[in-house]
């Protein structure tokens, strides 16, 4: 069994954004010679996240729209955390899109769904932030 390690750094110029991370992943799949195994994707800040879904832009305006309403960003003063800084609602929306995928590696390819697309959801950016890679399997 073989492994491979990579971190993926991203630095977004909007506190919110959803990037479609799918053909970096692939990427590091094709360095990595596994063609068997499983792929873990996480990102590695609390305030962020990985998550497979579609990639349409009115679903990624309703994942906003949906995030705003149960953690929204504003009034500060709304939550405790908010004391020396401003992203309490960016930990909550972290929860609730997860930290991680694991997807099947079939083939040297990852074994996606139709529509299904990795992404990295940031929820507090404007500063550096890492996504981990770690894969496991054969290369034959």
């Amino acid at each position: 069994m073989k492994t491979y390690r990579k971190e993926l750094w991203f630095n977004t110029n909007t506190r919110r954004q959803l990037i479609n991370i799918t053909p970096d992943i692939e990427t590091v799949l094709r360095e990595s010679g596994i063609v068997e195994g499983l792929l873990l994707c996480n990102a590695m800040h609390i305030t962020a996240s990985v998550f497979i879904n579609d990639d349409e832009s009115g679903l990624h305006h309703d994942f906003e729209v949906f995030l705003e309403k149960l953690a929204p960003e504003k009034p500060y003063t709304q939550y405790r955390h908010n004391t020396y800084e401003d992203n309490a609602d960016a930990h909550l929306k972290r929860t609730i899109m997860g930290r991680e995928v694991v997807v099947a590696i079939t083939k040297g390819q990852l074994d996606l769904g139709p529509w299904e697309q990795i992404f990295y959801g940031e929820f507090d950016g404007k500063r550096r932030k890492r996504v981990l890679v770690k894969i496991i399997g054969s290369e034959s």
